[in-house]
């Protein structure tokens, strides 16, 4: 499997409010960004679009570290809140229907075919490919 490193980041004007997302992936020399909006969307949901967004380009299985500054989705992940999902059909620790399912469940067919580990880094701080996802994210909102 071919070594692919991630980073991803959402960003909301107003929350809800319009959206945008950025990752940027690096796969030996070569680096790609990429970006997206949302008209009416969550933070949330704009920092798992990165990641679904980014796994969804790899052409072929890879092995994958994402870094995130989502706490949201990194914590899904590195504590398991989706196996309890799983097996409750959907709902969360207060029994209520876990939000944006349609995500989680495109985040966790995605990881079927890639092999996917999840680093949380802070966010706004002094890692260079974060802030620059965030300038990806927030300059998605302000070209619409």
């Amino acid at each position: 499997m071919k070594d692919v490193m991630i980073y991803t980041d959402g960003a909301c004007s107003g929350n809800p409010g319009p959206g945008g997302w950025g990752a940027v992936l690096f796969y030996g020399e070569h680096k790609k960004e990429m970006s997206g909006y949302a008209e009416n969307t969550t933070n949330n949901r704009m920092e798992l679009q990165a990641a679904i967004e980014a796994l969804s380009i790899l052409k072929e299985p890879c092995k994958v570290t994402l870094h995130s500054d989502s706490a949201y989705l990194v914590n899904c992940f590195q504590q398991g809140w989706y196996k309890g999902w799983l097996k409750k059909g959907w709902k969360n620790s207060k029994n209520q229907p876990v939000e944006n399912q349609d995500q989680w469940k495109e985040l966790l067919k995605l990881m079927e075919k890639h092999d996917v580990t999840y680093v949380k880094v802070k966010g706004h701080a002094d890692n260079e490919w974060n802030n620059r996802c965030d300038e990806l994210a927030v300059g998605a909102i302000k070209r619409r």
